[in-house]
Formats: C-alpha cells, sequence, structure tokens
C-alpha cells in the first residue's frame, strides 16, 4: 500500500508507542494523593513540561484535550461564553475547518452569535489588512483562524494574526492541527508582550497528526485567558477542563512532539524536495492539472491538485482500486459528496471544487511512493476526462 493521506492521520510511531506502553504500566489516577496516585502526576507534569517546550509556551497553559475538534470547540465556546457584554461577532476566515465552522455555526444558531468573514486570497491566504479590519469592527468577541490550511496546505502569517488581535483587544485562537510539526509553532512568540486577555490566548494541536494516539490533543491557554469550561465535575487543569487525565495519552502526546519538533527541519527539506519533484512530473504529463494553494507559504508535504473534468471521488477509487491513499480534502467531511468549502474559498466554481485530490506525505513517504503515485494519475485521469 501507498499511504499519501497523512494529513488525516499518520502512522503511530514506534518509540511513541513504547512510551504510551510504558506509561500504562504505572497504575494511578494524578489526582489521587497516595503514592501511586502521586508517580502517575510525576508522569503527567512531565509530560506536560517536554509538550510545553515544543509547543513554545509554559507548562501550565498546556491543557490537555482527546484531540483537535475539543480543542477548537473548548476554545471558540470557552472565548463565547466569556465575552463581554455587547459583543456578538466572531471573525471567521473563509476555509476554516469544519471544526471551527460548525462551532461557530451552532453558536450563531443557538446563541446568537454573528460571523464576520474574511475572505482567502487565490492562494488560500488570510490578509492582514482584511483580517485587521475585521477585528477592529465594533462589537467583536474573539477571531479564529488557522495556522496552515488542512486541504491547501497554505501557510498563514500567525504572528501578524496575533498581533492583528492583540491592537485590537481581540481574544485570537489559533488552529495549529495542521501546522504543528511541518513548520513553525510557537506560541509565546506569537502572543509576544500582547494584554491581558487579547491577541493569541488560545491554540489548538492533536495527536493523531504527529505520530501519536487517536484521541490525544492540547490546547494551550494563556494565563490571563477567560475560557469558560465545557465540562464540569472537577477542577482539573485550571478548572478549564474537568475530568480524570489520560496519563499515557500525555506520555506519548509528549514524545511524539519531542520527535516532531527535534526532525522538523530536515524532514520538510526532504519532502520539499518530493513534493517539488511530484509537481513537475505532473505537470510534464498531465498539464492541465492545477496545483491550489500558496506556491511560497506551504507545508512542505501537502499538494493539492484541480483536475479538470474529473470527479476528484472517481479519482479517489481508481487510485484506491491501486492500492495509494489519497484524499479529496479533509477526512472529517469524508464519504460527504459536497464540493469543497476551501477550494471555493480560493474562487473557484462548485464544480471545481469536486475535482479535487489533496496528497500528504509523512515520515515514510518514498520517491517510489510518488512514482506509483503519478504512473496512477496519468492512467486514470484521462479515463475519466473521456467520459465526460
Amino acid at each position: 500500500m501507498v499511504y499519501l493521506d497523512h494529513a488525516a492521520t499518520t502512522p503511530l510511531r514506534v518509540e511513541v508507542r513504547d512510551a504510551w506502553l510504558g506509561a500504562h504500566e504505572s497504575v494511578g489516577n494524578a489526582s489521587s494523593v497516595h503514592g501511586a496516585g502521586q508517580n502517575a502526576r510525576r508522569l503527567l507534569e512531565d509530560a506536560r513540561e517536554r509538550l510545553a517546550s515544543a509547543l513554545g509556551c509554559e507548562p501550565i497553559e498546556v491543557v490537555l484535550t482527546s484531540g483537535g475538534t475539543e480543542s477548537v470547540g473548548l476554545a471558540v465556546q470557552g472565548l463565547w461564553r466569556r465575552r463581554a457584554a455587547g459583543q456578538s461577532e466572531i471573525v471567521l476566515p473563509d476555509g476554516e475547518h469544519h471544526a471551527t465552522l460548525d462551532t461557530v455555526e451552532w453558536l450563531a444558531a443557538n446563541d446568537g452569535a454573528v460571523a464576520t468573514a474574511v475572505a482567502l486570497t487565490a492562494t488560500g491566504r488570510i490578509p492582514l489588512d482584511a483580517f485587521r479590519a475585521a477585528v477592529a469592527r465594533e462589537g467583536t468577541a474573539l477571531a479564529t483562524a488557522l495556522v496552515a490550511g488542512n486541504e491547501t496546505g497554505t501557510i498563514n502569517d500567525a504572528a501578524g494574526l496575533a498581533r492583528a488581535a492583540a491592537v485590537e483587544g481581540v481574544p485570537l485562537h489559533l488552529d495549529a492541527v495542521a501546522a504543528f510539526g511541518h513548520t513553525e509553532v510557537d506560541f509565546g512568540a506569537w502572543r509576544a508582550d500582547a494584554p491581558a486577555g487579547a491577541g493569541l490566548v488560545a491554540m489548538s494541536v492533536s495527536g493523531h497528526k504527529i505520530g501519536a494516539p487517536t484521541g490525544t490533543g492540547a490546547l494551550v491557554v494563556a494565563r490571563t485567558a477567560g475560557i469558560a469550561p465545557l465540562l464540569h465535575g472537577g477542577g482539573q487543569q485550571r478548572g478549564i477542563r474537568a475530568g480524570t487525565q489520560d496519563v499515557a495519552g500525555a506520555v506519548a502526546l509528549a514524545r511524539a512532539a519531542e520527535l516532531a519538533v527535534a526532525e522538523r527541519h530536515a524532514e520538510a527539506h526532504r519532502q520539499e524536495a518530493l513534493r517539488s519533484d511530484v509537481i513537475a512530473r505532473i505537470h510534464a504529463r498531465l498539464p492541465d492539472v492545477v496545483v491550489l494553494g500558496d506556491p511560497q507559504h506551504h507545508l512542505p508535504g501537502t499538494i493539492h491538485l484541480h483536475l479538470p473534468g474529473a470527479a476528484g471521488e472517481s479519482l479517489l477509487f481508481l487510485l484506491d482500486q491501486r492500492g495509494i491513499s489519497v484524499s479529496t480534502g479533509s477526512a472529517c467531511q469524508a464519504g460527504v459528496a459536497e464540493p469543497s468549502h476551501v477550494v471555493i474559498a480560493l474562487g473557484y466554481s462548485a464544480q471545481a471544487a469536486r475535482e479535487v485530490l489533496r496528497i500528504s506525505m509523512g515520515r515514510d513517504t518514498s520517491s517510489a511512493d510518488l512514482d506509483e503515485l503519478i504512473d496512477a494519475l496519468v492512467e486514470a485521469y484521462p479515463r475519466l476526462v473521456s467520459r465526460r
């Protein structure tokens, strides 16, 4: 099998699995006062410190969650619930992940929120001027934005977005799920000297994108941020997220984060070289295919293609028959026959938004894997176009 859908999930790393299983051998609730409980507490807090180091924040700012979706929901809903009187607007750039879109949509339908859109550039970036104007609107409660697009791989100016929110006194949540481990992510540097409760105050990451177990993740919450909990029943994690903490999951997530950060530069260089080669070869053999996203500011392992005249779902099926796993976009929307809202946000038609494939590489991706992909595409794409 040729697996090229690492943006959806990437394999559990051997080193991470060993750390995870090793932590499971220790019995104890980290909230218990006896020896076994305190040993679990030591494992937990050591993992929190290591994860904080990888994320560029303080250990107390790391709130462990069940993954990216919970982290996003906790940030957006938690900030909304602590908004000041008279604030009803949420700045929501086009093309955000459905974890964010659906949360804001629910708040709009049930709690009076009003989404303030920010149009993307043709390459999928959030324009700073437009974002700044949106957060400056009177009545803005909070803003949220992707560090990197999960479909296009386009990387936004996170530091610039954070500065804009800080200047306007608006709390900002950044979704770093697709970015962490693949490009620079530094909560402390991006937050800088922002005033209390404004600028970057929350940031989401997910474990299964970097080789940790599914069901692990974190929300970085600045010390001064006002975030209401979604769960009640205990004072764990500053009262922001109640419940018995997953010690083994924290240990695994911390190990995966350390490895991802340590290897990031070398792996990014390797994947960028593979990416450039694949794009050149696809253009040479399939000149009608268009690469979406930003040509300069992009994740090194993501390639988002528009294949005019061929339904992405049909291409995915033909490639899968050849043992090649890719996607048409976010895995959270898999099986839903809808055009990509991200591609529409780039200015393409609904028809074009059904004609896309996302190829995403990982640590085990080889040039031989990509050879198979190109051969399969060259065979499958003309067949589908000729049937129209």
